[in-house]
Formats: C-alpha cells, structure tokens, sequence
C-alpha cells in the first residue's frame, strides 16, 4: 500500500474540523509514518484542481482550539458535475493516493458512499452540527452549536421578561430538532417546534395564552429552521415549510430559514402579545469548539486512520456510548437519526 492518504472537509463548516485534521496528521505520520495530503475545498478541490496540501506536524501545531477548517471547505457533487467521478478517480490515481479520508455530513459522506462503490478506498467521519448522521450517538460540533444557543436563550431571556414579550429563537436544524430540543430544554424554552413533530400553529398560540393567564407574562419559543406548520386544506392537513429560496442546490436542498419571522408575526397577530424573533444563523457553527468536540474530532481522526491501515474501506467512525467504532457508509447514509419519542415527551414536560 501507498504511504499517501488524502483528507478533505467537506459541506458546512464545524466547529472541530481542525481537531480531525490535526489527530489524522499526527497518527499518520508518527505511527504509521504515512503522508498526508490535504485536499483543498472538498470534492471540489480534488475533481477541477487537483489542490494538495501536504499536511506535517508543523503544520497542524496549534489548530486544535480553532473553528472552522485550515482546508477550506466547499457544497460540490461530482456526481451531477461532467465526469465528475472519472476525474476524481483520476486525480487520486495521479496523486498516488492509497486512501482517502472524508470528513463531513450526509452529503459529503454520500458522495464517499458511492465512490466506495465506484472502487475508491474512502474512509468517512462523520461532522454536522445537526447531530443526524445515523450510526453515532454525536458528531462533533454538536455540544458547541447547543452551548451558543443555549447562551442565546439564557440572554433572551432577559429580554422577554423586561418587556412582557414572546420571544421567538430560530435554530439551524434541516431534517431534525436535536439542536433544538437540547438548547430549548437546558435554556428552560417554553415552546419547542422541530421538523419531526408538525404542529398545529393554533394550539401552540393558545398554549401561549394560558400561559400568560397564569400570570407569566413573557414566553420564549425555541423552533428549528426545518420545522413544519400544519394549515387546514380543504378537509384535511398541510404541513408547510418556511423556505428563503426554492432554488436547489446540488445535493437537491433548497435554502430553508425565516420560519421564526413567520411564527413572531402569527402568534403577535393571533394573540396580541408583542412578540420578537431571532434568528441565530451561522453563528451557531462558527467560532472556538466545546472541549467535548475537540476531544470527539481528536478520537475519529486517530480511529479513521486506524481503519485507513487495517484496509476497512467503504466505513465511518461511530461514537456508540462511549467507545469509538464504524459502520458502513452505505448504511450511514442511508437513513437519518431523528429525535424519538421519548426526548420529545422530556420536553413536553416543559412546555407552556
């Protein structure tokens, strides 16, 4: 086997990337005495450039604590791009690349899952604040993007009390409400909406009112970007999305985000209580990690190069309880980890 092995981020950018990138290094070369290239702006860098780095222990010395990724990172499917596929496979035979390694979230890693199939000798691990890649119990930048909302919250709160005001806090999460769920219950929200539970806009206005006939006059409302309304439609139930732009991009997502305006105008004008919203953004994933995810980003890199050694191509690191393991990637990406039930009853304790 080649003594080369390529690492690229791909997708959002996440609070322990560095941490990945540094522990990958530092296996690679002091126990195994790999190379290692890293590869600039994801797919992208390795499908139109060809953009190499090489990655030593000077380079990756005090990376730890920083957000973000020193390899840039980029959304790009070679799978819908001309020969997208034909000139990755050519690049890394060209680079002399025995494997490599991918960090990011369900479509990065779906790209990985194919170019497995392809008879690429991939590794993945796992990264997304979202925490919804399915096979592990965390990815890292998880802990990080909950404990800025949570500080969020704890801080709106102040506001809401002073003015008798409903505040209304969007947080990022697509397909599920983890982010949600965790800054909600530990920043003591009395509303959580999240994409896997539709809610019916009335009831959660009327919630709000009987609240406040308890004389708790100020309400914090927690909803995650992908959370659905449900609307009557002739008989029956719609389930609406709140979109910024219906365009797609190259993994099929359209923008989601504005919800949170959408419900501070509904539930003002449905209860006339004042009602303000914030809309968290990108600063969720930006900025120093948690030191739970640079220990996390630390123990997949270390084990993705493990795997990388013991020729276990075409798998992802996992977190299971404690202990690091992997899956395949196939059935990494075939499904999403969404909140079960018995979270989302916990929360319901709170609501109102």
């Amino acid at each position: 086997m080649s003594k080369r092995i390529g690492i690229l981020t791909g997708g959002g950018d996440c609070p322990g990337l560095n941490a990945v990138i540094r522990a990958v290094v530092r296996k690679s070369v002091l126990k195994y005495d790999y190379q290692v290239l890293g590869i600039l702006k994801g797919w992208l860098g390795l499908m139109e450039y060809g953009l190499t780095e090489e990655l030593n222990l000077d380079k990756v010395s005090g990376i730890i604590h920083r957000g973000g990724t020193i390899l840039k990172t980029s959304r790009t499917n070679p799978f819908k791009e001309k020969d997208g596929v034909k000139r990755i496979i050519e690049k890394v035979r060209a680079l002399e690349l025995s494997a490599i390694i991918a960090v990011g979230g369900e479509d990065t890693l779906g790209v990985a899952a194919k170019l497995a199939e392809e008879g690429v000798e991939v590794v993945g691990v796992p990264k997304t604040i979202d925490n919804d890649i399915w096979g592990t119990d965390y990815t890292f930048g998880f802990d990080t993007s909950v404990n800025i909302a949570m500080d969020a919250i704890d801080r709106i709160h102040t506001t809401a009390e002073s003015h008798n005001r409903v505040m209304v806090v969007e947080v990022m999460g697509r397909h599920t409400g983890w982010i949600a769920i965790e800054a909600g219950i530990a920043g003591g929200a009395d509303f959580i909406l999240i994409p896997e539970k539709p809610v019916d806009l009335h009831k959660v206005c009327e919630a709000i009112c009987k609240r406040h006939e308890r004389r708790r006059d100020f309400s914090i409302v927690v909803v995650a970007e992908g959370a659905k309304i449900t609307t009557p439609d002739n008989g029956t139930t719609k389930e609406v999305e709140v979109v910024q732009n219906e365009e797609k991009d190259s993994f099929g997502h359209v923008r989601l985000g504005g919800i949170g305006k959408v419900l501070a105008t509904e539930i003002q004008k449905r209860t006339g209580f004042e009602t303000r919203f914030v809309i968290l953004g990108y600063v969720q994933r930006g900025g120093t990690p948690t030191a739970f995810d640079r220990m996390l980003g630390t123990r997949f890199g270390v084990a993705a190069v493990d795997l990388v050694h013991r020729g276990e191509f075409g798998k992802m690191v996992t977190l299971e309880g404690n202990k690091i393991g992997s899956i395949t990637l196939k059935e990494a990406t075939s499904k999403t980890k969404r909140i079960d039930d018995e979270l989302y009853e916990i929360a319901q304790v709170f609501f109102g």
